[in-house]
């Protein structure tokens, strides 16, 4: 596997007014690890990360599944290799009030959950402040915390904290944990 998912902790940031979704990823000690651009307004969402802004070796891909889908699949594909290594699925109509995700295996048999930490804050968020308040996710597999996504407030650009360090183990594949923060960005950016 790639050293660059070797790490406990990640910084995601993307900036907030741009025609096109930059994800940059950076190590604990704060260089550019990966680097993905999306295309705003597809149909069908096909994330590709790489390990810097020049694009030469691609590390991850994301993919949906379907077209435009509530309750959407993304299968996490290391490039590497090209293989499947997990997905993650949108649990549609619970997504309404809280951010859920089911975290699947590469047979895509449910080992875990994605989701917003407190149902208050999300209906806050939801309800009154938007993206003024900043969000907090938890990743769970087999009803363990294996890791926290909490956003930082910034009004110029969205930063996500990663944090793995609950997971010493690596129950949690770190590409899928790392996915979701790009996923998270992604459909975050499209709200607000």
């Amino acid at each position: 596997m790639n050293s660059i998912f070797q790490y406990d902790h990640y910084l995601l940031k993307r900036q907030v007014f741009a025609l096109t979704g930059k994800f940059r990823y950076y190590a604990p000690q704060g260089n550019l690890i990966m680097f993905s651009e999306q295309k705003m307004f597809k149909l069908r969402e096909d994330i590709r990360v790489f390990a810097d802004e020049s694009k030469s070796q691609e590390v991850l891909q994301i993919k949906a599944r379907q077209i435009i889908d509530f309750s959407a699949a993304y299968d996490v594909i290391d490039s590497a290799y090209n293989q499947k290594v997990g997905t993650l699925r949108r649990r549609g109509m619970k997504s309404i009030l809280r951010d859920e995700w089911e975290v699947l295996d590469v047979n895509d048999q449910a080992v875990g959950m994605l989701f917003e930490d407190s149902m208050g804050m999300a209906m806050l968020r939801r309800l009154l402040l938007g993206s003024l308040l900043p969000q907090n996710y938890d990743i769970t597999v087999r009803d363990q915390r294996v890791a926290d996504l909490k956003q930082r407030f910034n009004l110029f650009r969205y930063e996500l904290d990663v944090d793995f360090s609950f997971d010493p183990a690596k129950t949690l594949d770190r590409r899928v944990g790392l996915a979701a923060g790009i996923l998270l960005a992604a459909i975050e950016g499209k709200q607000s």
